[in-house]
């Protein structure tokens, strides 16, 4: 069944671009307990259609000793995909607690509308529904617009108003079976650098 989910969303002749927001695919795969399996994702995308680029974004704390994300940065930027970072912001909350701030949508929506002249279809790894006016306008120049997010978490991760936009909205359930794997252990898992703020745009 998920082979075929994806046989009628991805074609073959299509010039495609996955645009991954790191932050939100990593809470979106945390909250149905699996993880992203990154090898596999890119294998499936090149293996369906034709891909021109998968871009994955992602704020780094630049003023660490190690950042817990780094190894995966560093693996990404060596196996086929494009990275696009900057520095995370830190700050208290009105708690006094510690937050972690990494937006990354401006850069998502420069790279989409400038490749938008060259695709086909647009893949957006993310349920924010900030989103939702660059859809619309990556539409307008003739691009499809794929959503990959989730709704069946609690709450769920996708807006409501990004999934309507979208031309086609695909649950990450429904790819568990091609791109995830178990998840490790909470002890081994790399926590992502927005994990420890929940300012989320959703």
């Amino acid at each position: 069944m998920t082979a075929h989910l994806l046989d009628h969303i991805v074609y073959p002749e299509d010039r495609t671009a996955l645009f991954i927001d790191g932050a939100n695919l990593y809470s979106a795969a945390r909250a149905l307990q699996f993880d992203i399996d990154y090898k596999k994702l890119l294998a499936e995308f090149r293996h369906r259609t034709r891909l021109i680029r998968a871009i994955y974004y992602t704020a780094l704390l630049e003023d660490q000793d190690f950042s817990p994300i780094r190894p995966l940065v560093d693996w990404l930027d060596y196996n086929g995909y494009a990275l696009s970072t900057k520095p995370a912001k830190e700050y208290q909350d009105s708690n006094g607690r510690r937050r972690i701030k990494g937006d990354m949508d401006v850069e998502i929506a420069v790279d989409m509308m400038e490749l938008s002249p060259n695709l086909d279809h647009a893949i957006l790894f993310s349920g924010d529904g900030d989103f939702r006016s660059l859809v619309a306008a990556v539409q307008r120049r003739g691009v499809r617009v794929s959503v990959v997010s989730t709704m069946r978490s609690n709450p769920p991760m996708v807006a409501d108003e990004l999934r309507r936009q979208a031309d086609t909205f695909v649950d990450l359930t429904d790819l568990a079976s091609l791109i995830g794997r178990p998840p490790r252990p909470s002890a081994e898992r790399p926590r992502h650098e927005d994990d420890r703020h929940q300012d989320d745009d959703r």
